[in-house]
């Protein structure tokens, strides 16, 4: 079962992890991640590098068959496209006698606010990826290019990170399985936003998703009208909840939304 938690460094991922990974403002990404590269080697995974590598790898190449593939998609290459290469490098890398991948890549911002949602889904397809393969998936943003509304909407759609000042999320939202979500932590006021764009990306890509709220300890009215927001947002979608606790269904009671609304199913 996969479970939230954060890192002290990139060395302690294990298979199926998606890590939100806070860079140095001037680090480089391969410098930064080279112990995360040098395990490759050592635990017999292939690496993966969505994007420009732009400098020279740090860590030793074995001179075996190439353990180096580079993926140099524009920063507005369709998501689809995108994880169906990956998709291809993680099924080859198993043919050819690799334990996994090691997918890095640095995500770049972009100016369209109304572009959060696309970001928000392809990080989710990322995570489905990553708990369907037992691939490592690691994403690195520099805070300082983003504006911290958008990297804390990214963060709570990963279930581990690490790096600079990386602090937990208030909630988290991660796959357990084909259109099966996990949500953890607290959904209140100030995560309701990012709670409703998740849920707006994952249900843009099934008409029916679950969502687990076993490890969910409170959702206040914010992020219930956030939930019923995002369900009612596309036609002929539905979200079933399970494993809420006693308090969550209650108050879901209280507020009306039981008999109200069957775009959301409430259940134990």
């Amino acid at each position: 079962m996969r479970a939230a938690r954060a890192l002290a460094t990139l060395d302690e991922v294990e298979l199926g992890d998606h890590v939100c990974w806070r860079m140095d403002p001037d680090a480089a990404l391969l410098g930064g991640a080279r112990g995360f590269v040098a395990d490759g080697a050592l635990y017999g995974d292939k690496i993966v590098v969505i994007g420009g590598v732009g400098e020279a790898p740090d860590a030793p190449r074995p001179a075996m068959p190439p353990t180096w593939v580079v993926l140099d998609f524009s920063q507005a290459a369709d998501t689809s496209a995108v994880l169906a290469a990956v998709r291809r490098e993680a099924r080859t890398a198993v043919r050819e006698g690799f334990r996994s991948v090691r997918v890095l890549t640095e995500r770049a911002p972009t100016v369209a606010a109304d572009r959060v949602e696309d970001l928000l889904e392809q990080e989710l397809k990322l995570d489905q990826f990553a708990s369907e393969s037992g691939a490592i998936v690691v994403c690195a943003y520099r805070p300082s290019q983003w504006n911290e509304p958008t990297l804390e909407h990214m963060a709570c759609v990963h279930p581990h990170e690490v790096g600079t000042r990386a602090e937990r999320p208030a909630f988290r939202m991660f796959s357990t399985g084909a259109d099966r979500w996990s949500v953890d932590g607290v959904i209140d006021s100030e995560g309701a936003s990012a709670f409703n764009a998740a849920l707006r990306a994952a249900i843009a890509q099934a008409p029916t998703i679950t969502l687990r709220f076993d490890t969910l300890d409170m959702i206040d009215a914010a992020g219930m009208h956030a939930l019923v927001d995002a369900a009612r947002s596309m036609p002929a979608r539905r979200i079933l909840v399970e494993g809420a606790n006693e308090t969550v269904r209650l108050c879901w009671e209280l507020a009306g939304y039981e008999a109200a609304d069957r775009s959301v199913v409430m259940g134990a």
